[in-house]
């Protein structure tokens, strides 16, 4: 399956630095990490939430993981239909030590 994760600059370059093999820890203000199934979802996100923090930019991430992991997660579409976003209500940071590109 193929996510996408808004971030800022900080967090890309984080992400960089692992050789783009892991999303870094959350930030105490950004306890949850929840990737999207929809781009122009991400894109909304970053450009409205990512771009009022830093240095002003937003990026999207794209990666794509097993979905046989993804599975255990909940889809949600929360608000509209482009904003469908992954959850695990049990324990909703499960998925915040993600590496992609990781067989």
């Amino acid at each position: 399956m193929i996510l996408y994760r808004p971030v800022g600059t900080a967090e890309l370059e984080l992400i960089h630095k692992s050789g783009d093999k892991e999303f870094p820890p959350r930030l105490p203000e950004q306890p949850i990490f929840y990737p999207v199934l929809n781009e122009q979802y991400a894109c909304e996100i970053a450009e409205k939430w990512n771009t009022k923090t830093g240095d002003g930019f937003g990026y999207v991430t794209r990666f794509e993981i097993d979905d046989a992991y993804i599975s255990q997660f909940e889809v949600r579409t929360v608000g509209k239909i482009t904003a469908i976003r992954v959850f695990n209500d049990n324990n909703p940071n499960t998925i915040f030590d993600l590496k992609y590109n990781k067989p």
